[in-house]
């Protein structure tokens, strides 16, 4: 069998598309906090449907992005999530001019849906796009591009947004005269508008781009593969045990990634650790999630196969969760931190593993798999309920949602990823 060519004028197209997920992405840290204080939320279970509009949007739109990507093909899919994700972002000016959190949401939700059509699409294309064996390799370059783009936003718009943010917070709690007050917080909320519009214009300027670039039409609506030299007749997505148990996989994975990189802040605030702090925490998380892609880099598939990669991560995930709940203070959120280095190297590994031999069922598997990014929305929420209802402690509620996962990623790792295979 002839090996397969890496494309490297698509790797650096789909790079700059990374870019964008990341930027987009990881604004919703900062975000969280922002809109928890313009918006006067209560409390965090509030403030977290930040994570949950954005990435709900997954669950729902990744099947019909497969449709779509059916009849658009990849390029011009891709264009299409970029001018979408446009449209969400204008959603932030009538939002904050209204300071109406409903608005606010509603354009999350219409940037994931953007984002869940560029996902489906390029997951699977930078995949296939060389040898499948280094394709977590090829990921991993993506991750930089998504990580380094989302260590920028979070320092970028909080420096724009929450520039004094503690004063800021001071000073309207203590105001007495609503007017005041509401002049005070109208005043902070038209601060998101400039950076907003200028993401926009960006996003359609790069969907031109796109549109316009010789981005290769790569053909995988093909029969499927063969295994042990028989032909493997499937009639059905479904069929595919490694697949389904990937999409669980993913699920859990992007559940404590969202937590290490937007629960982070809420964390540290529950921990006494004031705004002007918090609104950096992000940018930590994603500088882990930076060194664990170098490595990936290095080590993919020359030292470590995809799949152990994936178990030591999870061996790590699991170990420093530990370590967040034994801990207090500036060294759980350390430990918060590295979780972005165990981290790194799951979504890389999962993914390729996850649609190895679907043929023809690619795009709807990937779909699938695209689905279970609404694990973000999850498990944030589930977080804020279990401690701001009293059910457990702060550093209990972490705990819950973090160590069960890795173990079931450590499963998939292990014995997961080869489920209903031929032998």
């Amino acid at each position: 069998m002839q090996k397969k060519e890496t494309n490297y004028y698509a790797i650096v197209i789909i790079g700059i598309l990374f870019f964008v997920f990341g930027f987009v992405t990881w604004l919703n840290g900062a975000l969280i906090q922002f809109l928890k204080l313009v918006c006067e939320l209560e409390n965090d279970t509030q403030a977290f449907f930040v994570t949950f509009a954005f990435y709900i949007a997954y669950f729902f739109l990744a099947i019909p992005s497969s449709i779509i990507l059916k009849k658009t093909g990849f390029k011009n899919g891709m264009a299409l999530g970029l001018v979408v994700i446009a449209a969400g972002s204008l959603i932030f000016i009538p939002a904050a001019n209204a300071r109406n959190f409903g608005l606010f949401l509603t354009g999350l939700f219409i940037q994931g849906t953007g984002l869940a059509l560029l996902q489906t699409a390029s997951n699977p294309y930078i995949s296939i796009v060389g040898p499948i064996e280094s394709a977590a390799k090829r990921i991993s370059i993506m991750g930089i591009c998504n990580k380094i783009a989302g260590m920028l936003s979070p320092l970028i718009l909080a420096s724009l947004i929450l520039k004094n943010a503690t004063a800021i917070e001071t000073e309207v709690s203590k105001t007495t005269d609503p007017v005041l007050k509401a002049q005070l917080l109208d005043q902070l909320a038209v601060k998101v508008i400039p950076p907003y519009i200028v993401l926009a214009v960006i996003l359609v300027l790069l969907a031109f781009m796109i549109k316009r670039s010789k981005l290769p039409e790569i053909n995988i609506d093909e029969d499927q593969p063969l295994e042990n030299n028989t032909a493997v007749v499937k009639t059905s997505v479904f069929q595919y045990k490694h697949l389904m148990l990937g999409v669980l996989c993913l699920f859990l994975y992007v559940g404590v990634e969202v937590m290490a990189g937007d629960a982070i802040g809420a964390y540290g605030r529950e921990l006494g650790i004031p705004l002007d702090e918090t609104k950096f925490f992000t940018t930590y998380t994603l500088l882990a999630m930076l060194l664990g892609y170098i490595i990936g880099i290095i080590c993919i598939p020359k030292y470590l196969s995809q799949q152990n990669a994936l178990a030591v991560s999870a061996i790590l995930g699991a170990t420093f969760s530990i370590c967040v709940f034994a801990t207090g203070g500036y060294t759980a959120i350390i430990f918060i931190a590295l979780l972005g280095l165990s981290n790194a190297l799951m979504w890389p590994a999962i993914f390729p593993l996850a649609i190895a031999g679907l043929g023809k069922f690619t795009k709807i598997g990937s779909a699938l798999l695209i689905m279970g990014i609404v694990g973000g929305a999850i498990f944030p929420m589930l977080y804020t309920v279990l401690k701001d209802k009293n059910i457990a402690s702060n550093h209990t509620a972490f705990l819950i949602c973090m160590l069960p996962a890795y173990l079931y990623i450590l499963y998939y790792a292990v014995r997961g990823y080869s489920a209903g295979k031929a032998k």
